[in-house]
């Protein structure tokens, strides 16, 4: 019998944590804008104030989308670290609107701080970030949920979208 200690852990094996994944374009992108201002959201196309609100609002919304899975997933009693083993399938509630609250989540903030910031760059920044989000994250988890949960899983994967 294996020593649970050192039995390896069963889990999705993803690129990196998902936060530092899209935390390091975002800091890198606002240290940019600061320094160079180069690639400013022309005031006339957007000015302060729909920027401010129309950023927070993406903020808030993406914080919601975060706290509403982690509310699910501790109700579960499972990890919501992808590096942490899952013990429990997480489906219902934002679960309906896509499988990924907690990525879309991340991304809407990103996307929210770089429209408050006004800066293209951080925006275009948030594109490659998300490719591999999707591809080195997301399509990792799906294939260890599957893996792991089977039929339930693929139940899920038929009635909700990866994003939205």
């Amino acid at each position: 019998m294996k020593d649970k200690s050192t039995a390896p852990k069963d889990i999705a094996h993803v690129l990196a944590p998902p936060p530092l994944i899209l935390g390091v374009p975002l800091i890198a992108g606002l240290v940019f804008h600061e320094s160079f201002h180069a690639f400013d959201i022309p005031q006339h196309m957007l000015s302060w104030p729909v920027r401010a609100f129309g950023g927070a609002a993406f903020v808030v919304l993406g914080a919601t989308f975060i706290v509403l899975a982690l509310l699910k997933f501790r109700r579960a009693e499972t990890p919501p670290e992808p590096w942490e083993e899952t013990t429990a399938l997480v489906t219902g509630g934002i679960y309906r609107v896509t499988r990924n609250p907690m990525y879309l989540g991340m991304a809407l903030i990103f996307f929210g701080i770089a429209v408050i910031a006004g800066c293209l760059f951080m925006l275009a920044l948030l594109i490659p970030t998300l490719f591999v989000i999707d591809r080195y994250v997301i399509a990792r988890e799906e294939a260890y949920l599957e893996r792991k949960f089977g039929e339930p899983y693929r139940a899920l994967l038929a009635t909700s979208r990866r994003w939205i």
